[in-house]
């Protein structure tokens, strides 16, 4: 059982179940999500034999770090091993305004975007609540601080994941946890309509965040094969009612890739069809990744960008570069931990 991923009533169900005293289910609890335990033995209000006992019947599943670099700008990437091997990335950014970590939702993608190195290494599961959970504590751990911000914008798809997200996000802004505002959450999605639909149902005051990349289909489908099952106008459609129905300004993610999204023209299609929409764009400079063939655009053609969408009305921003020097794109780390892994058990035989 992955006690990270219980609620508190669910964990004093599972308490009972097994004979064990109901005032212990809260002790539990607030070890793990306020003093971000990541053993029993740190849990010394129990007795050592609860403590023998709950570890045998409900093992503490958290990420352990197996590589963290740290960037020239203090951005900090993490790969993370999880208890059965497999590899996760998360990144820890700070801001003038405090600490924002990036988690992964799943082990690998099966998006398969052209330009991110996070399916390179193949799709092996979805991660538990627990696990996306245990991201942000290991970065708070880390940092030393309280994390004020989570995007859920690493390796994986979250719409994929949608009902362990979900449960992450409950757990995460749980008064009796950390307790982050839902606010300050932003969840990223390349575009699976279901999945917008269902979020858009639950009315959650988090940021929907679109990676676009693209204003038409003719680039998008080049780049983003889910497009091919979900158009860009289909998606923008729903987007704009999106944000009239749950009046939050969607956040649309456009990664700046040389002589392929960046043109003037680009710019002037993609205000067109974001004109009037309660919304945002992001642009990206992205991090060059050695087995993709694209190349970040130069400052000026996304000065470029950027002027004309503001010219256009719509706000726009461009986010500051972080951790080039450390393989801060998604999956990269875990691409090169695989193949480190593979020459390793070659080299045995």
């Amino acid at each position: 059982m992955d006690i990270l991923s219980l609620s508190f009533d669910e964990l004093s169900s599972a308490f009972a179940e097994n004979s064990i005293q109901g005032f212990r289910a809260k002790q539990v609890y607030e070890w793990l999500h306020r003093h971000l335990a990541v053993s029993y033995d740190e849990m010394t209000n129990l007795p050592k034999a609860l403590r023998a006992e709950l570890a045998e019947k409900f093992p503490i599943n958290t990420c352990k770090p197996e590589r963290v670099q740290t960037a020239s700008d203090s951005t900090v990437k993490f790969l993370y091993s999880l208890s059965d091997g497999e590899f996760i990335e998360s990144v820890l950014m700070k801001y003038k305004y405090g600490y924002t970590v990036c988690v992964s939702s799943q082990v690998g993608c099966k998006m398969g975007c052209r330009f991110c190195a996070s399916a390179l290494g193949g799709y092996k599961r979805s991660l538990t609540a627990g696990e996306i959970l245990s991201q942000v504590y290991a970065a708070q751990r880390h940092a030393g601080e309280r994390i004020s911000h989570i995007v859920l914008m690493g390796m994986g798809e979250p719409m994929d994941n949608f009902e362990n997200v979900m449960k992450f996000i409950s757990l995460v802004t749980d008064e009796n946890g950390i307790n982050l505002s839902m606010r300050n959450i932003s969840l990223s999605t390349c575009g699976v309509l279901p999945g917008i639909e269902r979020l858009m149902d639950k009315r959650l005051q988090l940021t929907l965040s679109i990676s676009l990349h693209a204003p038409n289909d003719a680039i998008r489908n080049a780049i983003m094969p889910v497009n091919r099952k979900y158009p860009v106008d289909e998606l923008l459609a729903l987007c704009r009612r999106y944000a009239e129905t749950t009046s939050r300004r969607i956040s649309f993610e456009y990664s700046m890739m040389s002589g392929v999204n960046d043109s003037d023209e680009c710019a002037r299609e993609l205000a067109s069809k974001l004109r009037g929409m309660l919304c945002h764009v992001n642009l990206i400079p992205i991090n060059e990744v050695a087995e993709s063939p694209f190349r970040p655009s130069s400052q000026e053609r996304i000065k470029s960008f950027s002027a004309i969408l503001s010219a256009s009305g719509i706000s726009t921003t461009v986010r500051r570069k972080l951790g080039s020097d450390i393989d801060a794109s998604c999956g990269q780390l875990r691409l090169k931990s695989i193949r480190e892994r593979g020459n390793s058990d070659a080299s045995r035989s």
